[in-house]
């Protein structure tokens, strides 16, 4: 043995950094007149492309657990594992916003005749977390009067109908929900108790602030479509929830009774979701107020409304708001009903169900 080591034995080359250090061309130095800021652009972008690419990587393995027709409990960790990467990932993007608005705006328009049509809305990787997240392509703001992958390539839309045509996250999780125990056990079904505890909190409400009447009225009537298959048809065509009738019940359960042993990694796996998309609504915000420092109130980059087009993603994208609508039905844990305790023995760890009983 020479001990030579082998090409991929080197840092370098592992990381691929001939590849790296080498993917930022400066089209104002092309054009001869190098725009300083410009290098600042391109990188910031290409490591959000990184971490698209790493979220995307996550998902894979969290959709693959999550498509079985039973999620193995042993699944569960690795699940919310990379659920948490994902939310981490997320909070530093929106930070790294941060590095961006160093460069001042005037940088900005030294540059940006270079870029010609190149635009972030363009960004494949984006789109796809989007689609594979549940954004459906109906509910997407027009943009260029044209769907919003048009301008894409062959290759990078044929990624965007291959994941429009599979289950999204929101789908399995909505599945997965539905498939909750507990919320009827024998003769207990836990929405009959609880219904008449939220029905105190509205009539509460109403005597306290009688001036808001219509308002408690259309919040009651919300309530009980989560219970109720035919109003929640309805409300399902007027897009008051999304979510199906059991994913509601069950979401609801899980939130509630969030303390009981076998509900806390359910309970965590929902934090993770709502953390996600709340991240997701954070960054839109800071990334239109970005636009909007930079551009002003013009069009954006690659001829999309900039600022405007933005801030209506901000509530129009948003995909898990019934995990945030639910929320309004919660109640004092004091006023909580008390599971049955043969439910509430049956969701105890294995081995302390046992002990109790014996």
């Amino acid at each position: 043995m020479t001990g030579k080591k082998e090409p991929w034995d080197q840092y370098h080359d592992y990381e691929g950094l001939d590849k790296i250090l080498t993917a930022q061309t400066m089209r104002s130095a092309e054009a001869g007149n190098p725009v300083h800021d410009e290098m600042l652009f391109i990188i910031f972008h290409q490591v959000y492309e990184l971490w698209f690419k790493q979220i995307l990587f996550e998902m894979d393995d969290i959709q693959r657990r999550l498509a079985n027709d039973i999620v193995d409990d042993r699944d569960m960790q690795p699940i919310l594992q990379y659920l948490n990467r994902i939310v981490v990932i997320f909070r530093n993007m929106l930070n790294m916003i941060d590095i961006l608005e160093t460069m001042p705006p005037q940088a900005f328009v030294d540059f940006r005749q270079y870029l010609s049509t190149a635009s972030g809305f363009q960004s494949w990787q984006f789109r796809l977390i989007e689609v594979r997240l549940g954004l459906k392509r109906e509910d997407r703001i027009p943009v260029f009067h044209a769907d919003f992958d048009h301008d894409l390539s062959e290759q990078s839309k044929a990624h965007i109908r291959n994941a429009e045509d599979a289950p999204s996250l929101y789908d399995q999780i909505d599945r997965w929900l539905s498939r909750t125990p507990f919320t009827e056990w024998q003769d207990y079904k836990f929405w009959e108790e609880y219904r008449g505890a939220v029905y105190k909190m509205f009539d509460d409400k109403a005597a306290q602030h009688p001036q808001d009447k219509d308002e408690i009225e259309r919040g009651r009537h919300k309530f009980d479509s989560i219970f109720d298959e035919n109003k929640h048809a309805d409300a399902q065509k007027q897009g008051t929830w999304r979510m199906s009738l059991k994913a509601l019940q069950a979401a609801l359960f899980i939130n509630i009774y969030s303390n009981e042993p076998i509900l806390q990694g359910p309970a965590q796996l929902l934090n993770s979701i709502t953390d996600i998309d709340e991240l997701l609504a954070r960054w839109r915000y800071r990334h239109a107020l970005m636009v909007q420092r930079m551009v002003g109130m013009g069009a954006g980059t690659g001829g999309s409304s900039g600022y405007g087009y933005l801030m209506e993603t901000l509530q129009k994208h948003r995909i898990f708001t019934d995990l945030f609508a639910l929320s309004s039905y919660l109640i004092p844990s004091q006023a909580l009903p008390p599971l049955p305790e043969q439910i509430s023995r049956e969701m105890g760890y294995r081995y302390k169900a046992q002990e109790d009983a014996a």
